[in-house]
């Protein structure tokens, strides 16, 4: 059972006091029969009171205050995790029988979040893809896998081609992206298929360098298979996910499971930097901090001006922007 000491910096730098930050953390790994969290320090700049709850995903969430003036709030959140693997399916259950008990489920409270579709222009040409029949001949299974081999073999992986703005059908047409991208197009593909899916943030952590995302937030899919549960597919790195990835939060999207997001109120400018660094049980450690906001002109309102409320990009798309 891998064992992780996973230290998550989140640090913002106005050029100006700014006053009212609110804020909303989903840093506390997923605590189940998978996943272990042995112990967790969490530091915030003035030590304000947070209020830890479980929201409509059951992730552990956070919420705290810092209503004085301040130019610098950092989040410190360091964990230790114990991982187990989580044995493949067998996947003897007929093809056709699995599909047909994939279309009970569109009608069941628990998946129907997991099976909206979002709509974008080139929503058709990714049915012709996923919808073309051949994906249904094979097992869920195995049609979850083809699906994340195809993302990984058609998307080139690129950093800074998309941003915390860029549509899924900018993504389509760019072919390209970072690992939230992957995610997304995943997403879009399991669930033509009538397969409920699940965005997943958190962290990989392999044993040997090459796989994509490490030192870094990382970002996948959970796909749910029938007579099985949930199994997570990584179409970054095109594998099965395993116990070196660690799991913080589950959500339709990126947007359901940013790490750290909030609101503050000033005229000042931000900058934004990130770090993720993992210690091994052979003492091996790797670490890297990213800017990955840099200060933008900002625009007093009229109804207010001089004193306006921003809100801030989810750190989650922007961490792996830079990876």
């Amino acid at each position: 059972m891998p064992r992780f000491i996973i230290q998550h910096v989140t640090k913002y730098t106005y050029e100006e006091p700014v006053t009212d930050s609110a804020n909303h953390i989903l840093l506390f790994p997923v605590k189940d029969e998978l996943q272990e969290l042995v112990s967790q320090q969490l530091n915030i700049s003035g030590n304000p009171n947070v209020d830890v709850y479980k929201d409509y995903y059951g992730n552990r969430a956070g919420s705290f205050m810092n209503i004085a003036p301040h130019q610098e709030l950092r989040i410190e959140s360091k964990v230790e995790v114990v991982t187990r693997q989580r044995p493949f399916p067998e996947d003897s259950a007929a093809p056709d029988i699995q599909w047909q008990a994939l279309q009970a489920l569109r009608c069941d409270g628990a998946f129907i979040d997991f099976l909206k579709q979002e709509h974008f222009a080139a929503l058709d040409e990714v049915k012709a893809v996923a919808d073309s029949g051949f994906y249904q001949v094979v097992s869920v299974y195995l049609a979850a896998q083809q699906l994340t081999e195809y993302v990984y073999t058609n998307f080139k992986y690129i950093q800074g081609v998309t941003s915390v703005e860029t549509t899924l059908e900018e993504i389509w047409k760019l072919k390209a992206g970072v690992c939230q991208d992957f995610a997304h197009m995943l997403l879009v593909m399991l669930r033509i298929l009538n397969i409920p899916a699940r965005y997943v943030s958190g962290y990989v952590c392999p044993r040997d360098a090459g796989m994509r995302g490490e030192g870094a937030t990382h970002a996948w899919v959970e796909a749910y298979i029938p007579f099985y549960g949930w199994l997570g597919f990584d179409p970054t790195n095109n594998c099965v996910v395993t116990d070196l990835h660690v799991r913080l939060a589950i959500g339709r999207n990126f947007t359901d499971c940013s790490p750290v997001r909030g609101t503050y109120k000033g005229t000042a400018r931000q900058t934004l930097e990130v770090g993720v660094s993992v210690a091994y049980e052979d003492g091996r450690v790797t670490q890297e901090m990213n800017t990955v906001l840099k200060p933008q002109p900002v625009v007093a309102t009229p109804e207010e001006p001089g004193l306006n409320s921003y809100q801030r990009h989810m750190e989650m798309m922007m961490m792996q922007q830079q990876q």
